[in-house]
């Protein structure tokens, strides 16, 4: 197995989901049925785990808010940090889950229409488990970038320059 190959063939799709084993087999210089090949065993093993959409919900009429909540919790038993991650990560609302370290232990990302559903949501499910000692709520405001993906363009300066 060309390791080398593994790596740039992740890369590639990692920037492009949409690249096919064609266009990744000419980037490398090696065959589509190669790569194909390749990328089946990364799926299989789940080294490639889905392909995403990058989608700017700024753009769209749909409101969409997005919050970071600390969690500070007391785990345990041996696998207790992985069995309090197991509860959490099964809720719908959470798109993004980190153990940390540092100040707290937990970093979850939620998504939700309205902030209030938000709120609830952690004050019924994450605040009230017996393991948490605090939680703390950020709601963003503005996404700039996402995944290396600049979401806000720099707009031109329409004006003409004038010069003496």
């Amino acid at each position: 197995m060309d390791v080398e190959l593994r790596k740039e063939i992740l890369r590639l799709l990692e920037r492009n989901a949409r690249l096919s084993a064609e266009e990744i087999g000419v980037m490398a210089g090696r065959p589509a049925d190669e790569v194909q090949k390749i990328i089946r065993e990364l799926e299989n093993e789940q080294v490639i785990c889905g392909y995403h959409t990058l989608i700017n919900w700024n753009k769209e009429e749909e409101e969409l808010v997005t919050a970071l909540v600390e969690l500070k919790v007391t785990p345990q038993g041996g696998d207790g940090y992985n069995k309090i991650a197991e509860q959490i990560y099964q809720y719908p609302q959470v798109e993004t889950l980190y153990l940390m370290s540092g100040a707290y232990d937990f970093l979850v990302e939620l998504k939700g229409k309205t902030i209030k559903e938000i709120s609830m949501f952690v004050s019924e499910n994450l605040a009230s488990m017996d393991e948490v000692q605090s939680t703390a709520t950020y709601f963003t405001l503005t996404k700039y970038k996402e995944q290396g993906v600049n979401l806000i363009k720099k707009k031109q300066d329409g004006r003409m320059v004038i010069t003496p």
